[in-house]
């Protein structure tokens, strides 16, 4: 298996002054740092030409197959600084065997998680002083894979492109609970298809149901399955958990829902806080019933990008009900809090999801 190494070639990063002023203030997805990795893959040469280079638009021809025919993947992870001034990704070899899995689901070739880990360890070491240090702030790392051939062919592409990107991300002080909505005309995903990974199809396919969100008043989607529009799945693109006597309660993982790498962190520090955990399927009126009786207290939504995200509401034509009183629930905030621990190195890393950069 070839290894790929990502030298860094020497740039003129940002002034420190600069950077810091817009560390204090980075939002979400906006903010890039200086540096990308880049690689490429075809099919007489396999994996090569790695590199780590200035951050810089790419140049493509218009019949870019990506363009086309939609084979593109991409992971979200990642890094903290942490107390004793290294910087730690969080659970990489879950996000490189994801990574993977997606890549194998859209005929594309797998790049190895030795090469994955070096490429997103490259960018880190490189963009160091783009971690931001505070508490909840982190540097998000976005792999992604594109078809790179120029060809309007409609078969899996010859050539292809794989890069990484970072990006400073400080989450809100204190989230508000957000709104949801049930729709009952669109789903995201059906048996055997693809669903359980991270292409891009499975966002864009999602926006017209996110728009008529907006329309009634809810900030995302929640997605019922497709066969019954009963069973609750995912909101938007993170994983749910519902709150009940003691109980974290999560949909199963169908073959229709995305394996979050949060998700999976959430059932494993779960027990440690003294709550059950219990994977099992949800209707929209259960959920419903157990948030009018008060069996439900709360519900929350998680994935790499968001970290937790309180519920407070949500809708469905002619009807809508709330989530405990509308606000954080104390279950939600622990949950949050225990997976910051172990992010920042303020709790032991019981599990090994820390690698140190």
């Amino acid at each position: 298996m070839t290894t790929l190494e990502f030298t860094p070639e020497r740039i003129d990063p940002m002034p420190a002054e600069q950077r810091e002023a817009l560390l204090r203030m980075p939002g979400f997805g906006s903010l890039y740092s200086d540096h990308m990795v880049t690689a490429r893959w075809d099919a007489e040469h396999g994996w090569h030409d790695a590199r780590t280079g200035p951050l810089a638009a790419f140049s493509l021809h218009p019949a870019t197959m990506a363009f086309h025919y939609g084979q593109t993947i991409f992971e979200g992870l990642k890094a903290f600084w942490r107390a004793d001034g290294r910087h730690a990704l969080f659970r990489p070899g879950d996000h490189a065997r994801r990574f993977a899995r997606s890549a194998r689901r859209m005929a594309m070739p797998e790049l190895s998680e030795v090469d994955f880990l070096a490429a997103v360890t490259a960018l880190v070491r490189v963009d160091r002083d783009w971690v931001p240090r505070t508490r909840g702030h982190s540097f998000y790392l976005r792999p992604f894979m594109i078809a790179a051939e120029t060809h309007l062919s409609n078969r899996p592409a010859e050539e292809y492109l794989f890069a990484v990107i970072g990006s400073p991300a400080r989450p809100a002080a204190e989230p508000a609970p957000i709104r949801l909505w049930a729709s009952p005309d669109y789903v995201r995903a059906v048996d055997g298809g693809t669903g359980t990974v991270k292409c891009g199809g499975n966002y864009g396919g999602s926006y017209l149901a996110q728009r008529e969100a907006a329309e009634h008043g809810c900030d995302q989607v929640v997605w019922l399955d497709a066969r019954e529009r009963r069973y609750v799945e995912e909101v938007g693109g993170s994983n749910l958990f519902f709150v009940e006597a003691g109980r974290l309660v999560t949909p199963p993982l169908s073959g229709t829902l995305l394996a979050g790498v949060t998700r999976d962190s959430i059932l494993a520090l779960a027990p440690r806080l003294g709550l059950e955990v219990v994977e099992e399927p949800v209707t929209i009126d259960d959920w419903e019933r157990g948030c009018r009786s008060g069996r439900i207290t709360e519900t929350f939504a998680c994935g790499t990008a968001r970290a937790v995200a309180p519920v407070g509401s949500a809708a469905t034509p002619g009807r809508e009900w709330t989530v405990g009183d509308g606000t954080t629930g104390p279950v939600t905030r622990r949950v949050l809090g225990a997976l910051l621990d172990v992010q920042h190195g303020q709790a032991p890393d019981e599990f090994r999801w820390l690698h140190a950069v």
